[in-house]
């Protein structure tokens, strides 16, 4: 047999075509209803029954187990899911990829799709060029059907022949002779292809493709299958690492449910295979898998689909358990409460329309965090014991270099968000986040800078008067109170629902008392008990306070997509 390096790199061509027409069909399907697959997410997982039918139907959409497990555990890092919630959309998504099986079966080797292509790049490519967003995305997921399936046909016919090489079996035949650890060692060889082509579905389709030519026999080819069970965990396992505690969490249920999988089949599989192809004989008129080559593709699809249904229905009633035992594996830690890291986004690979959630989720957990100076300046004001003082200008001065970091590290998200195709709708989001962590930022400025003030006014010994102590303590609970109504909206899930009435209101009412407490300062300037420094510093501190005011009201109309 002639094979070498050429074929080699035939075969790596071959997939890599599949691949990128899977990526392209998942990104345009993403694209095209980004909104709706949130709203899926977020109406449809109330229990983990609606769970499991919403994985199968985003999976069975996007042709793409990972992209749904990496959703899900980016959802779950945001808040969106509970650790309940996203269990049963993984059992679901490992059930949705089955659907590429059958495809790949009933299509790929039945019918020439190859031939097909070029009329659906007829149908596809003009769509790319038009100026509505969502056909062009719908164009992008035909584009990407049509190169999905050329792979799959060079991936064919790039693979060596049985028939014309006999001597492949012999070589596989030293490995298929040592009973359960035989397949335990293609249970190996199966997770380990999914690793390196990060693709489940890839992986399944280089298993049909060498069964149809007679590469593989039955029972390799569904230990291998089952492999690829475990090495689709990692994707979610990789996305899951910049994740918080709970993201780390929902990764470990979806490996623990498909490790626990693959045990149980593995010690049943010479039991379940002949059933198996007894049921596929006698419903669909197939040949015996065991002996005939082209009845393979379909047998596998099948015991593909039945395993993961098994599964599912096995282990569907203990997932409270799953859950304990995750929440078990990986403890809470400390530093998962620091500030100073960001809680919600993180380095997955989603698109920005679903990016987003992440984003905004993040900027709400930023105000919380901005709105806790004035909190610190609050103590620093009343406290009438320096060391107290001295811990609140410590805060403070921490907490501004956090909104400094937390601005830094928001902006990059978005900017290699920006840096991908986006809808119009999108775009206008991703420029209101950016101007919402800038104004958060300012406010972080603006209360270092006061903080400065009061440690100069400390350095120098100069007191507040009773009033002047009580007029800040109002202007700092109307501030409080405009914080309070800009994190509501912020937490709001979706800004088109955001009205900023009440915001304004607020607003109103800091400026009126801030124009109250100026005119008050000027008049008292000319009585002898009124100290000019204090005064002056008075001034610097009530003047600043509005103007955090202003930095909230721009927060609030940059929810309301008043940019």
């Amino acid at each position: 047999m002639e094979f070498g390096f050429w074929n080699i790199i035939e075969i790596l061509g071959s997939l890599a075509f599949f691949i990128y027409g899977m990526k392209l069909m998942s990104d345009g399907i993403q694209r095209a209803a980004g909104s709706a697959l949130r709203n899926i997410l977020r109406t449809m997982t109330k229990n983990r029954y609606l769970g499991v039918f919403t994985g199968f139907l985003i999976t069975a959409l996007l042709q793409s187990s990972s992209a749904t497990t990496v959703m899900t555990v980016s959802f779950v890092n945001a808040g969106l899911l509970t650790l309940l919630e996203s269990a049963g959309v993984m059992m679901g998504a490992n059930i949705g990829t089955t659907i590429t099986g059958w495809l790949i079966s009933f299509l790929g080797f039945k019918v020439k799709l190859a031939h097909y292509s070029i009329p659906l790049f007829a149908i596809g490519v003009p769509m790319l060029f038009t100026s509505k967003g969502k056909t062009r995305y719908w164009g992008q997921f035909i584009v990407g059907f049509a190169i999905l399936f050329m792979g799959l046909s060079y991936l064919k016919g790039a693979v060596p022949d049985i028939k014309s090489n006999p001597e492949i079996l012999d070589f596989l035949k030293g490995f298929t002779e040592w009973g359960f650890f035989s397949r335990l060692f293609f249970v190996f060889v199966g997770t380990i292809v999914t690793i390196v082509v990060q693709s489940s579905s890839a992986a399944m389709a280089i298993t049909l493709t060498m069964c149809a030519n007679g590469l593989l026999p039955f029972d390799v080819a569904a230990a291998m299958i089952l492999g690829e069970n475990i090495g689709t965990t990692i994707t979610a396992e990789l996305a899951s690492l910049v994740g918080n505690v709970n993201a780390k969490r929902s990764a470990r249920i979806h490996s623990m449910f498909n490790i626990i999988g693959v045990t149980w089949m593995v010690i049943l599989m010479p039991v379940f295979l002949p059933m198996l192809s007894t049921f596929m004989q006698n419903t669909f008129g197939l040949a015996d898998p065991f002996t005939d080559a082209t009845a393979m593709p379909l047998a596998l699809s099948g015991f593909h689909t039945a395993f993961n249904l098994a599964n599912v229905l096995m282990l569907l009633a203990f997932v409270p358990w799953l859950v304990k035992v995750a929440t078990w594996s990986i403890k809470d830690k400390e530093e998962e409460d620091d500030d100073a890291k960001l809680k919600f986004i993180s380095t997955a690979s989603l698109t920005p329309e679903l990016a987003t959630i992440e984003l905004q989720k993040e900027a709400s957990h930023y105000g919380e965090i901005v709105s806790r100076m004035s909190g610190f300046l609050d103590t620093l004001i009343n406290s009438p014991k320096e060391k107290k003082q001295l811990k609140m200008l410590k805060k403070l001065k921490k907490y501004e270099e956090i909104t400094d970091n937390m601005e830094i590290e928001i902006t990059e998200y978005v900017t290699k968000l920006a840096n991908q195709e986006i809808t119009p709708k999108t775009s206008n989001r991703l420029r209101g986040i950016l101007n919402i962590c800038n104004d958060l930022e300012r406010i972080g400025d603006i209360y270092f800078q006061i903080s400065k003030t009061i440690e100069q006014k400390m350095e120098e010994k100069t007191y507040f008067l009773p009033e002047q102590r009580d007029r800040l303590n109002e202007m700092i609970a109307l501030v409080d109170k405009a914080f309070a109504e800009m994190i509501s909206n912020l937490s709001t899930p979706s800004y088109d629902n955001v009205t900023i009435d009440k915001a304004r209101a607020i607003e109103n009412e800091i400026n009126d008392f801030r124009n109250k407490m100026r005119n008050d300062n000027l008049t008292r300037l000319g009585d002898t008990d009124y100290n000019v420094k204090s005064a002056m510093i008075y001034n610097n501190i009530f003047s600043s306070l509005e103007k955090v005011g202003d930095h909230i009201i721009n927060v609030n109309e940059s929810i309301n997509g008043q940019i």
